[in-house]
């Protein structure tokens, strides 16, 4: 696993051990950032599942300027501040040991807005619309921000959910998707 493009181009990236994660593969990471970038100017990142940090990295290499990483196993946790220390990206990113649901309602106390939020769940686990429904209600998105949802190929998420609308459908092999939604305005134009 590797970083693909930006200023950490290249930089090899630890896995995290044993069979719990499932990592999203060098192919389809450049695809997303491909139908999403390929590069940013700043915003700030949310990684709900954060597994070994890729996503989150790749997108700071390309130009995000802040993020939060949220996991709930430890030896995630772990390989995630390992690839940050590898990166000299530490002081970049708030990394949180906890799950979707607390981590949304922690953040919700908070003064944050996310442009752009990586769901990559476990697939037997997969609450996406319940969580893109919770981070629309609780205002935790900027306008058109990016929710970038990688899952199950068999699993079919509604067009539109809460504020947010799907934009890009791409499906990889007979076990994966990725479906990008972008959140609209809730004011009226006028």
């Amino acid at each position: 696993m590797r970083v693909i493009s930006g200023n950490q181009k290249g930089r090899r990236l630890k896995a995290v051990p044993g069979t719990g994660t499932r990592p999203t593969t060098d192919k389809i990471r450049e695809s997303i950032f491909n139908m999403v970038g390929p590069y940013f100017d700043g915003g700030m990142s949310l990684d709900l599942y954060g597994g070994s940090g890729a996503l989150t990295i790749e997108g700071l290499s390309r130009g995000i300027k802040q993020a939060v990483i949220v996991d709930m196993d430890p030896k995630a946790i772990e390989t995630i501040k390992e690839n940050l220390r590898l990166c000299k990206l530490m002081d970049d990113v708030e990394v949180y040991r906890n799950d979707a649901k607390r981590a949304l309602k922690a953040l919700q106390k908070r003064d944050i807005s996310f442009r752009y939020v990586y769901l990559d769940p476990p697939y037997k686990k997969q609450k996406i619309e319940a969580e893109i429904e919770w981070l629309s209600k609780a205002d935790l998105l900027e306008d058109n921000a990016l929710i970038i949802v990688e899952h199950d190929a068999k699993v079919g998420l509604s067009d539109h959910i809460g504020t947010c609308k799907k934009i890009k459908a791409e499906k990889y092999n007979n076990t994966t998707a990725v479906s990008i939604y972008i959140s609209e305005s809730n004011q009226e134009e006028s």
